[in-house]
């Protein structure tokens, strides 16, 4: 059977290696901790392991640590009984019930206090748990696969992570690169988060311009593949041209690459054109956003008489894309 990588994209060597362990390890129940920096895709990566698993049949549960209040946590994890604290006004199931016979993923278990720490080390020990305000003993059939963008080993000298929960979670380690260390990957990943962008919103696939595909193979991403995905996406709605260009581009990625930061030329106007002044602003009593909406307004009305209300002509009389200008008219209730 062909390893199922979720949707996980990338044929850099470092990428690889993590598939090679993963193959090997999912069908194993060994608890697992992924660790890698953040928006590098760890939730999706345990999504591969449980979809390749003996417990691909079961749920999935998944946990962000550190997005749930400290006081409620034990709540969603455990479950809790009727009346265990104010306004728990009927029994309710926790993540560890609903994943009985699959997967329980901790995302950012680095969030969790140390008494909640203790909970969970009796169930990867007992593999057994108890509902907050409960003494009926529950057995937990679950893999427990974990996930990090601390240094837990640090934590643990820091004495904010319990040192026997850390050697529990990290039967298997699994580091997940950051994207600035998986070469090709960023051109493979930026072309498909392009392309799929660009099927939503705009008519025709956007090009990328080569000094440009240069550039983005040599920025850091901080952010990681979020941030890429997160870039794409704007790229696909802000670009004007039918390719990305230099000037498109934000200062810091060109700053940190190297790059001297474009600037478009000053539009050349005649001599005997004159530029609105504050004086017109006063007085015609307006301020600066109700005067540009009002010259807005009057151009496109022009423009589209000029071409006899033809919006593609009119969109090419005003240097501007169809859907640009359809977007504008909508906003002034012009259509």
């Amino acid at each position: 059977m062909s390893f199922d990588t979720c949707g996980i994209i990338g044929k850099s060597s470092a990428l690889q290696e993590v598939f090679r362990i993963l193959a090997k390890v999912a069908p194993s129940d060994s608890t697992i901790l992924v660790t890698g920096e953040s928006g590098t895709g760890k939730e999706l990566l345990v999504r591969a392991l449980h979809r390749n698993s003996r417990r691909a049949d079961k749920p999935f549960v998944p946990i962000n640590c550190g997005a749930i209040p400290r006081e409620l946590l034990e709540s969603e994890l455990f479950g809790h009984e009727k009346g265990a604290f104010t306004h728990a006004i009927r029994t309710k199931i926790g993540r560890f019930e609903m994943a009985q016979g699959g997967t329980v993923f901790l995302d950012e278990i680095g969030e969790m206090e140390l008494s909640l720490q203790v909970k969970i080390l009796r169930v990867l020990q007992e593999r057994e748990f108890e509902r907050v305000g409960g003494g009926k003993t529950i057995k937990a059939d679950v893999r427990v696969v974990a996930a990090t963008n601390r240094d837990l080993e640090e934590e643990v000298r820091r004495g904010t992570f319990r040192e026997d929960l850390f050697y529990r979670l990290n039967v298997i380690p699994i580091t997940l690169p950051p994207l600035r260390e998986r070469g090709e990957d960023v051109l493979v990943l930026a072309r498909y988060f392009l392309r799929n962008f660009c099927a939503n919103n705009r008519s025709a696939t956007l090009g990328m311009a080569e000094e440009v595909a240069d550039i983005l193979a040599r920025y850091s991403w901080p952010g990681n593949v979020r941030e890429l995905e997160n870039f794409m996406e704007r790229m696909s709605i802000l670009c004007d041209g039918e390719s990305i260009g230099l000037v498109d581009l934000p200062d810091k990625i060109l700053r940190e690459t190297g790059v001297e930061v474009p600037r478009r030329l000053p539009v050349q106007v005649d001599a005997s054109f004159r530029w609105p002044e504050l004086k017109d602003l006063r007085e015609q009593c307006m301020g600066l956003k109700e005067f540009l909406d009002q010259v807005e307004e009057r151009l496109l009305n022009e423009a589209l008489g000029e071409v006899d209300g033809v919006k593609n002509k009119a969109a090419e009389v005003l240097g501007i894309k169809r859907t640009t200008l359809i977007e504008k008219l909508k906003k002034k209730n012009m259509l």
